[in-house]
């Protein structure tokens, strides 16, 4: 198992990119589809499971991990004549990553597609017009990305 990693914020050893701190908590594969599961409605253990194909002490790992982080927060529940068990629910920190599975979902349509398509479409919810990540300003207009500059402070 991995060193133990400071999860709740920055200090002063670690890295000063957002970016690479970010990673240090979604950057392992595993994390970010166990994240794509929690989106599509499966809390329990078992279900990510079977879903993923995932060795269990692999899950274990993930899941704590993204706990400790503040991405997904437990809610204990109990089927009759079963033990207490743990289901992994989303926190303002977990939902604030959907577009960031979005802009990877988008990448991979884009630069590496199916033969058969996109595997799932976005789509606003109420009129199923098509939706796609992207860069927008404070007066809510979208810039290209090639007009977007990352400034170091």
């Amino acid at each position: 198992m991995p060193a133990r990693r400071q999860v709740s914020g920055p200090t002063n050893d670690e890295p000063t990119c957002s970016i690479e701190r970010s990673l240090q908590i979604l950057g392992e594969r595993w994390s970010m589809l166990v994240l794509r599961d929690v989106f599509a409605g499966r809390h329990r253990f078992a279900e990510i499971q079977s879903s993923l194909g995932i060795a269990p002490n692999l899950l274990s790992d993930r899941l704590k991990l993204l706990v400790e982080a503040g991405v997904l927060r437990t809610q204990t529940y109990q089927e009759p004549g079963s033990r207490p068990r743990q289901s992994y629910h989303l926190t303002e920190a977990g939902h604030d990553l959907r577009p960031v599975l979005a802009a990877l979902q988008q990448w991979g349509d884009r630069h590496r597609p199916r033969p058969s398509g996109p595997s799932v479409l976005r789509r606003v919810r109420d009129t199923s017009r098509p939706v796609h990540v992207g860069f927008i300003d404070d007066d809510g207009r979208e810039v290209p990305g090639s007009d977007v500059v990352m400034l170091s402070t």
